[in-house]
Protein backbone atom coordinates (compact mmCIF):
# COMPACT_ATOMS: atom_id res chain seq x y z
CA UNK A 1 0.00 0.00 0.00
CA UNK A 2 1.26 3.39 -1.20
CA UNK A 3 2.33 5.60 1.78
CA UNK A 4 0.40 9.51 1.32
CA UNK A 5 2.86 12.32 1.87
CA UNK A 6 1.23 14.71 4.01
CA UNK A 7 -0.30 17.76 2.19
CA UNK A 8 1.15 20.93 2.59
CA UNK A 9 0.27 23.64 4.68
CA UNK A 10 -2.23 25.90 2.92
CA UNK A 11 -1.00 29.16 2.05
CA UNK A 12 -2.96 32.28 3.79
CA UNK A 13 -2.92 35.76 1.77
CA UNK A 14 -3.98 38.94 3.43
CA UNK A 15 -4.27 41.96 0.94
CA UNK A 16 -2.95 45.49 2.70
CA UNK A 17 -1.92 48.89 2.25
CA UNK A 18 1.62 50.09 3.59
CA UNK A 19 0.86 52.66 5.81
CA UNK A 20 4.37 53.65 6.94
CA UNK A 21 5.12 57.56 5.99
CA UNK A 22 8.19 56.23 4.62
CA UNK A 23 6.78 52.92 2.70
CA UNK A 24 8.11 49.96 3.17
CA UNK A 25 12.06 51.64 2.25
CA UNK A 26 15.62 51.13 4.26
CA UNK A 27 14.90 50.85 7.71
CA UNK A 28 10.71 49.33 7.46
CA UNK A 29 11.71 47.26 5.16
CA UNK A 30 14.61 45.92 7.29
CA UNK A 31 12.44 45.57 10.15
CA UNK A 32 10.12 43.43 7.69
CA UNK A 33 12.83 40.90 7.12
CA UNK A 34 13.34 40.96 10.49
CA UNK A 35 10.57 39.11 11.86
CA UNK A 36 10.14 37.20 8.81
CA UNK A 37 12.82 35.60 9.57
CA UNK A 38 12.05 34.93 12.98
CA UNK A 39 9.15 31.92 11.06
CA UNK A 40 10.02 28.81 9.46
CA UNK A 41 7.21 29.50 7.22
CA UNK A 42 8.01 31.03 3.35
CA UNK A 43 6.91 34.33 3.56
CA UNK A 44 6.65 36.42 0.20
CA UNK A 45 4.91 39.69 -1.16
CA UNK A 46 3.64 40.63 -3.71
CA UNK A 47 3.03 44.21 -5.78
CA UNK A 48 1.43 44.54 -8.86
CA UNK A 49 2.91 41.62 -10.85
CA UNK A 50 6.69 41.11 -8.71
CA UNK A 51 6.50 38.86 -5.97
CA UNK A 52 9.51 38.93 -4.21
CA UNK A 53 10.90 36.71 -0.77
CA UNK A 54 9.84 38.89 2.14
CA UNK A 55 13.03 37.27 3.91
CA UNK A 56 15.20 39.10 1.39
CA UNK A 57 16.23 42.27 1.81
CA UNK A 58 16.74 42.82 -1.92
CA UNK A 59 13.94 41.45 -2.75
CA UNK A 60 11.56 43.52 -0.49
CA UNK A 61 13.43 46.98 -1.57
CA UNK A 62 12.88 45.78 -5.40
CA UNK A 63 8.75 46.23 -4.73
CA UNK A 64 9.32 50.30 -4.09
CA UNK A 65 6.01 50.09 -1.99
CA UNK A 66 5.25 53.41 -1.18
CA UNK A 67 2.85 54.54 1.33
CA UNK A 68 -0.27 53.82 0.19
CA UNK A 69 1.03 51.06 -2.09
CA UNK A 70 -1.38 48.07 -2.46
CA UNK A 71 0.59 44.75 -1.63
CA UNK A 72 -0.32 41.07 -0.78
CA UNK A 73 1.65 39.36 1.87
CA UNK A 74 1.71 35.43 1.30
CA UNK A 75 2.47 32.80 4.00
CA UNK A 76 2.97 28.90 3.64
CA UNK A 77 4.66 27.07 6.54
CA UNK A 78 4.32 25.63 9.87
CA UNK A 79 4.06 29.09 11.77
CA UNK A 80 2.05 30.25 9.15
CA UNK A 81 -0.86 32.09 11.13
CA UNK A 82 1.47 33.77 13.77
CA UNK A 83 4.02 35.25 10.71
CA UNK A 84 0.82 36.39 9.40
CA UNK A 85 -0.58 38.25 12.54
CA UNK A 86 3.04 39.79 13.10
CA UNK A 87 3.61 41.02 9.84
CA UNK A 88 -0.01 42.06 9.11
CA UNK A 89 0.47 44.04 12.62
CA UNK A 90 3.87 45.47 11.32
CA UNK A 91 2.99 46.95 7.45
CA UNK A 92 -0.11 48.36 9.43
CA UNK A 93 1.56 50.78 11.45
CA UNK A 94 2.31 54.34 10.55
CA UNK A 95 5.04 55.06 12.33
CA UNK A 96 8.09 53.29 12.74
CA UNK A 97 8.67 53.89 16.82
CA UNK A 98 5.43 52.14 17.16
CA UNK A 99 6.76 49.04 14.99
CA UNK A 100 10.09 48.93 17.08
CA UNK A 101 8.07 48.64 20.18
CA UNK A 102 6.47 45.87 18.74
CA UNK A 103 9.29 44.10 17.65
CA UNK A 104 10.76 44.48 21.25
CA UNK A 105 8.17 42.81 22.95
CA UNK A 106 7.84 39.75 20.19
Amino acid sequence: MPVKKPSPPPLLRKRLQIRNHQGLHARPAALFVKVAKQFKSTVRLKKGRNVVDGKSIMGVLTLAAERGSPIELMVQGPDAKEALASLEQLLSHRDLPTVVSILRHS
